[in-house]
């Protein structure tokens, strides 16, 4: 620690001089980096919109879901429990592969799995400027079609100042956080630089759900008056231990932290012991470079290019396994026939994505114009390999399968935003949406060849009017069209694109100490690609298409201050119906309608608060809570599939202190998570297969669940100095 503080002194020192202040010219340059795929205030769709502030209030360690947890309609859940390792993110139901993700414009989301696997880039909320989410399909953006929500991140804005910051955090489940950052703030009116190393440990909730992560961050811009340059490097590596089997409820009862990941059993199918590197270990590196230029005064072109690199592996111990399913050949002992072992496997995956995203922006008085597009591709390299078998030798060059994957997606939109008069804005956005996926070599699944060509035309019109200064309406309409993700292929029958077409009416209200945004969706579905319940062998959500579905939805959000400058208030609801309509199942060997049913992962009723005091000047209190309602894990509402509701609060202090030598600011926190201790599950899956040999000439189909119970009462502490 004498060694970093010694580097962060001596960068501060050093590059402090030469500064100068940025004009305003060139934040506007740089907030062009998100413009195209962000909404104004005043765009006709809903949204939410966090500040640095207050990523940097909540910010101790855990994930960015879990950042937003308390934000409308929003539900997160952590495998390991504590919020941090592997979480996920669901608005309106949706889940993680339905949240459209972009860092500065640029697709976060995987294309094959079409998932964002934050655990891949630890503390990035540290280099996070701000952040919206918009809810439901929202405006045009890249990557894969949003149908539940689309977040956009944009990462750290210029700063005048040279600044240095030791962040440090420790907690419960022996979970800490170690965080450095710096900025030269400006050098010869052209240059800055800004820098953030990070370490996040945790020995999780759950037993030996650990996580062992590590992220960079490196950030260069160039400006002048009219052209700015901004070139990031950041990344993360990770290893966790696996947590992604849940348990069954009789577990949840007497043992709510055991973790079956990673068994090793005796010939009686006695648990024994754990492999000790049941583990994911993955390692991811972004590049990104962002050119913009003010051709006139009208006028703003943007340009990017990006590469990303992942590679990493799951180590998987697994007993009696088939010879077959390795390639491995089978012999004879004293007449028995050996086909099965003991073995240790790991499934890699190496992968690259590039491409490059565009825009220009057309602004005056009365519209703003934005025609933008990317193309971006994906080359995906699936392969296994045993690298320790009970019986037999093994090759570890050896790969039991082998395939490539490569997506190519190329996009074109045009939005227009034009002001009729004072009161009365027209919104307009076209998108073209070319997308090519291809699979090849050998599989060990169901699916090793996948050809499949995909264009789609999404169109999104809004009206927004302001009665007053305080009072405005809106009115939009938004069409989305979404692929199918890779796990998608394994069904027997291919699956189908999916299509939704979103209605959203709104009321915005905004006084001095009184917010409220209120708005009705409807979201109607045609093929959707619903979760089943079900997970396949690493724990990925299966989804197949079902016909019509839909979501009807109230959302309020509203900030009140009850004291100025000392006591807020902010509630948000949601209430909503999420039906499949026409729902039929086969069970029990025949075609069963159970008519229009909850679709999965639906709860029907979401609700936060924020009790927000500030006690004096420097000392800040925060009390959140969060109620989840019932919902079920099936498309019949099986009893055995239902997650019962939820709620869970938590309080924060925040003490500021101001020294007056060398530590510009000083912050104390203290975050106690799941303050009245409950005993709850966020998530779980539902499976269900075809007996057929207990009862001669019968089919009964037996259900199944797990689930993944969450902490109860854990804290973390932090402090963190600036320079």
């Amino acid at each position: 620690m004498k060694l970093q503080f010694t580097i962060f002194f001596f960068l501060t020192y050093v590059l402090s001089f030469s500064q100068t202040e940025i004009k305003k010219d060139t934040v506007k340059l740089n907030e062009v980096l998100v413009t195209a795929v962000r909404l104004s205030k005043k765009a006709p769709f809903t949204q939410s919109n966090i500040s640095k502030e207050t990523l940097e209030k909540n910010n101790l360690g855990q994930d960015i879901p879990q950042l937003l947890r308390f934000l409308p309609n929003v539900v997160t859940t952590s495998d390991a429990g504590a919020g941090v390792g592997y979480t996920g993110i669901r608005v309106r139901g949706s889940d993680a592969t339905r949240v459209n993700v972009t860092i500065n414009g640029i697709p976060l989301n995987d294309s094959e799995s079409q998932g964002v696997f934050w655990v891949d880039l630890p503390d990035f909320a540290s280099s996070v400027e701000s952040i919206q989410l918009q809810r439901g399909v929202g405006t045009s953006t890249n990557g894969a079609g949003a149908f539940g929500a689309s977040l956009s991140l944009a990462t750290d804005g210029f700063q005048n100042n040279s600044f240095a910051e030791i962040s440090n955090s420790y907690g419960s489940f022996n979970t800490h956080k170690h965080n450095l950052k710096f900025g030269t703030g400006t050098i010869n009116n052209h240059f800055t630089f800004v820098g953030r190393i990070s370490n996040i440990q945790s020995d999780g909730y759950i037993d030996r759900a650990s996580s062992d992560l590590k992220s960079l961050y490196l950030e260069a811009n160039y400006f002048d008056k009219k052209t700015s340059i901004k070139a990031l490097a950041f990344g993360g590596s990770e290893v966790t231990y696996q947590s992604w089997d849940g348990i069954n409820l009789e577990t949840l009862n007497k043992d709510r932290t055991y973790n079956p990941a990673g068994e090793i059993k005796n010939e009686f199918g006695t648990v024994t012991g754990f492999y000790d590197n049941q583990v994911d270990d993955y390692k991811q590196d972004h590049y990104q470079l962002h050119i913009n230029h003010q051709i006139t005064n009208d006028w703003i072109g943007n340009i990017a290019f990006h590469y990303t690199y992942g590679r990493g592996f799951y180590e998987q111990f697994k007993q009696n396994e088939d010879f077959s399913a390795y390639g491995f050949t089978s012999f004879f002992v004293n007449g028995t026939e050996i086909n099965q072992t003991d073995l240790v496997r790991r499934k890699w995956l190496k992968n690259d994505f590039y491409g490059t995203t565009f825009s220009i922006q057309n602004k005056n008085k009365k519209y703003t114009l934005i025609i933008g597009g990317a193309y971006n591709k994906y080359e995906g390299g699936h392969f296994g390999k045993v690298i320790w078998a009970a019986i037999g030798s093994t090759n570890n060059q050896q790969r039991y399968y082998d395939n490539m994957g490569i997506k190519k997606d190329f996009n074109l939109y045009a939005k227009l935003n034009y002001s009729l008069n004072d009161k009365l804005s027209l919104f307009g956005d076209l998108q073209y949406r070319n997308l090519n996926y291809t699979v090849n070599g050998i599989d060990e699944g169901p699916s090793p060849i996948i050809r499949d060509n995909f264009n789609f035309f999404n169109p999104k019109a809004g009206i927004n009017y302001d009665f007053n200064k305080n009072n405005s309406l809106y009115l939009s309409y938004a069409r989305a069209n979404k692929e199918p993700k890779r796990s998608d292929y394994e069904a027997p029958k291919k699956p189908e694109h999916e299509q939704l077409d979103d209605m959203e009416l709104g009321w915005r209200y905004h006084k001095k100490n009184t917010i409220i945004n209120t708005n009705i969706y409807y979201m109607y579905y045609k093929n959707q690609l619903v979760l089943t319940g079900a997970l396949n062998d690493v724990g990925s959500p299966i989804a197949k298409n079902i016909g019509k579905s839909f979501r009807l939805g109230l959302e309020i959000d509203a900030n009140f201050t009850l004291i100025p400058s000392k006591l807020f208030l902010q509630p948000n609801i949601a209430i909503s119906k999420n039906k499949n309509m026409d729902k039929f199942e086969n069970i029990d060997g025949r075609l069963q309608d159970f008519g229009n049913t909850d679709l999965s992962f639906s709860p029907n009723f979401v609700a936060s608060n924020l009790i927000q005091f500030k006690a004096f000047t420097n000392f800040e209190i925060n009390f959140q809570t969060k109620y989840v309602g019932n919902q079920f894990m099936s498309n019949i509402e099986h009893t055995n599939s239902e997650l019962n509701a939820y709620s869970l609060s938590n309080l924060q202090l925040q003490y500021r202190i101001f020294p007056k030598k060398i530590i510009k600011e000083m912050v104390l926190k203290i975050l106690v998570n799941n303050i009245f201790n409950k005993e709850y599950v966020s998530n779980g899956y539902f499976y269900s297969y075809d007996d057929t040999w207990s009862v001669p000439n019968q089919t009964t189909t037996i259900f199944g669940s797990g689930f993944y119970p969450q902490a109860t009462t854990n804290f973390l502490l932090g402090v963190s100095f600036k320079f």
